[in-house]
């Protein structure tokens, strides 16, 4: 079994405006080597233990799939296309209306994973950096091999979702 879960401080992050949409822009270094975490982020199977979605297929190529978010029992299909892949420092992709950046750098032996995901209001901004900060931190234990099991959707209450968004929210604020 893993040891206590605990998501940690609220990372590097901002809100910035494009146009009419607001992008959140998450920054977090990982210990774990960039194909490591390519890997994540692009197989269906490791997807499902980490991200607030399952997909259909494998994201590291082009072209058009479904992601589904899971909250509990219950399931949305949102259609997805991914854009660019460009193994392993760049994957781009649709998520319903949202556009999501997954960009990796080498960070000494670890990983800079930023993640810039345009949203279409401001207001969401802090709720969905409190969600990939608890998933980006399910996915440091999972790639450490002390997986601590997704957490995702209404389960994230119990694991401290409220605390990051009120301090993501305080952050934005600034």
């Amino acid at each position: 079994m893993s040891s206590a879960f605990d998501p940690g401080p609220p990372a590097d992050a901002a809100v910035v405006a494009a146009g009419e949409q607001w992008t959140l822009i998450f920054v977090r270094t990982l210990p774990h080597p960039l194909a490591k975490v390519w890997a994540a982020l692009t197989d269906p199977g490791r997807l499902d233990q980490w991200a607030p979605f399952t997909a259909a297929g494998d994201l590291s190529r082009p072209g058009a799939t479904t992601l589904t978010t899971v909250d509990g029992p219950d399931r949305t299909d949102l259609p997805a296309t991914v854009l660019r892949a460009e193994p392993p420092t760049l994957l781009e992709y649709t998520w319903g209306d949202d556009l999501l950046r997954w960009e990796l750098a080498p960070a000494g032996d670890g990983t800079r994973l930023t993640l810039r995901h345009t949203l279409a209001e401001p207001d969401l901004a802090p709720m969905v950096a409190a969600g990939w900060h608890l998933c980006v931190a399910v996915l440091d234990r999972l790639l450490a091999d002390d997986p601590v099991g997704v957490i995702r959707g209404r389960d994230a209450k119990a694991h401290g979702w409220d605390g990051l968004r009120a301090a993501y929210a305080d952050m934005f604020a600034r």
